[in-house]
């Protein structure tokens, strides 16, 4: 049975509850693998999992679900969110789930997943084009994409386009449809990603593998090769496609290699 860490500061101050949204699909029958919780990056909604890898997941007999995090998708609104309430929302969802889940995280997912880690013994983890803070993300990004970041510095929104996310194999209408359903993260949790440090390390040291694209415009290859660096291991890199790994034309071959690694062993 899935457990958490509980720590004197979430008795004392409580994260505020809210409605959280989570996608599911579940293979035919029960194999005996563990659930894989997806966790999206700022402005992304569960449903950017629900595209494709929830049910392709579930064929492969992996019980598969996407939460969204507070103010995204459709789940309640968190105007004033902090990293603690996305991780928050994280860990109870994994808690609620009958076994020990594997936790994946694309872009600043990446990070909350980082964060829940250090609360949730999770039985493996993916860190998927993982944002996951400083200020040279925040360089990274100016230089990079300098109109769309600019206003976030003063608590705007963060804007990224199909240049930021996408590789040229995506359709143009469909890269359009996609950035039309992204939303925002609070300005507080984007401040909080700008100024964030190394995370606390993970309870009961679970398998971690660094997916990515050495081509992301998000994420310079260097940073996924020190992600993996933290973890013991290397960046498994997909040339060619862009940071939504999971929307990109050739979205089948990561969550591929990610099923491929946990039933190597991963989650034995």
């Amino acid at each position: 049975m899935s457990t958490r860490i509980i720590r004197f500061r979430d008795w004392a101050r409580p994260v505020r509850p809210v409605r959280r949204e989570v996608l599911s699909a579940t293979p035919e029958s029960d194999e005996g693998k563990p659930p894989v919780l997806f966790v999206p990056g700022f402005g992304h909604g569960a449903w950017v999992f629900a595209e494709h890898w929830l049910e392709h997941a579930a064929s492969r007999g992996f019980p598969a679900h996407a939460v969204s995090l507070r103010g995204h998708g459709g789940s309640g609104p968190g105007p004033k969110a902090t990293l603690r309430a996305y991780t928050h929302d994280v860990v109870q969802v994994a808690a609620s789930l009958p076994r020990q889940a594997v936790l994946v995280g694309q872009g600043a997912g990446a990070l909350v997943v980082e964060r829940a880690l250090a609360r949730y013994p999770a039985r493996a983890a993916v860190l998927a084009a993982p944002v996951l803070g400083g200020w040279v993300t925040l360089a990274t990004a100016l230089r990079r994409n300098p109109a769309g970041t600019a206003p976030a510095v003063f608590g705007g929104r963060l804007r990224m386009g199909r240049r930021q996310l996408f590789s040229r194999e995506v359709p143009e209408a469909t890269a359009k449809a996609y950035t039309a359903r992204l939303g925002r993260a609070s300005a507080r949790a984007q401040w909080q990603l700008l100024a964030h440090r190394a995370t606390e390390p993970p309870v009961g040291d679970p398998p971690v593998l660094v997916v990515g694209s050495p081509d992301d415009r998000v994420v310079p290859a260097s940073a996924l090769t020190k992600a993996a660096r933290r973890y013991g291991g290397a960046p498994l890199m997909f040339p060619g496609m862009g940071h939504d790994l999971m929307l990109d034309a050739r979205w089948r071959e990561p969550v591929d290699a990610i099923l491929d690694w946990l039933d190597k062993g991963a989650t034995m």
